[in-house]
């Protein structure tokens, strides 16, 4: 999904945006090439991850739907990532959708949503009927979310200090389109489908180096 597109289309029920494990060099992996499947970012980004541990952060939205098409994969690697990487998602583009995201997280109720909310918006084609914080709750409320308790985490200024800094790390990162997967603060990846992940792999390699 690109940056510019997407707000103007969301909410309106348009589907959108576009994105997937290796060890050598990433150009003499499988002829992967910076500049086309790949980023090298000119200013590298500070990571959160705990030395030793490689950060790995995957840019989506609910709203996209190659977001949706790509979680299968994301679930599957993340059952074999090595322990040396460090993942976290990464909501962009759309506030209203970013602050459901950090409200769920708040609230300890992200893991048990996290599908629901895809399959609500795709699967179901329920989508917010506005981007008015009542609106959201009542979206989320279908996924079986206490409304009450969404609104005062949507609402919260922590919530809007998580979503503040998650623009931030798209702006950082250069990420014009979703899924796309940053890598250690130095590489991104553009959503490629089933070649995402192979490319992002090699890259968590060539970080590991050094």
């Amino acid at each position: 999904m690109q940056r510019r597109i997407f707000n103007r289309t969301l909410l309106a029920g348009s589907a959108l945006a576009g994105t997937g494990l290796l060890s050598l060099p990433v150009q003499a992996q499988s002829g992967f090439k910076e500049g086309k499947d790949y980023l090298r970012l000119k200013q590298p980004v500070a990571v959160d991850a705990p030395a030793g541990q490689v950060e790995v952060l995957e840019f989506f939205s609910y709203g996209c739907i190659h977001c949706f098409q790509f979680e299968p994969q994301v679930k599957a690697w993340l059952q074999q990532k090595p322990a040396h990487v460090s993942f976290k998602r990464v909501p962009v583009f759309a506030e209203p959708l970013q602050r459901v995201y950090y409200a769920l997280e708040a609230m300890g109720q992200l893991e048990a949503t996290h599908d629901k909310l895809f399959a609500l918006f795709f699967t179901d084609s329920v989508r917010p009927a506005g981007n008015k914080p009542e609106a959201m709750a009542d979206w989320v409320a279908k996924a079986g979310v206490d409304r009450a308790k969404f609104l005062a985490a949507y609402q919260s200024f922590g919530v809007a200090g998580k979503v503040k800094r998650a623009s931030q790390l798209a702006d950082l990162y250069q990420v014009e389109g979703t899924p796309a997967v940053g890598i250690a603060g130095r590489f991104l990846v553009p959503g490629q489908a089933e070649r995402t992940l192979p490319i992002v792999n090699a890259l968590i390699a060539e970080a590991r180096k050094g």
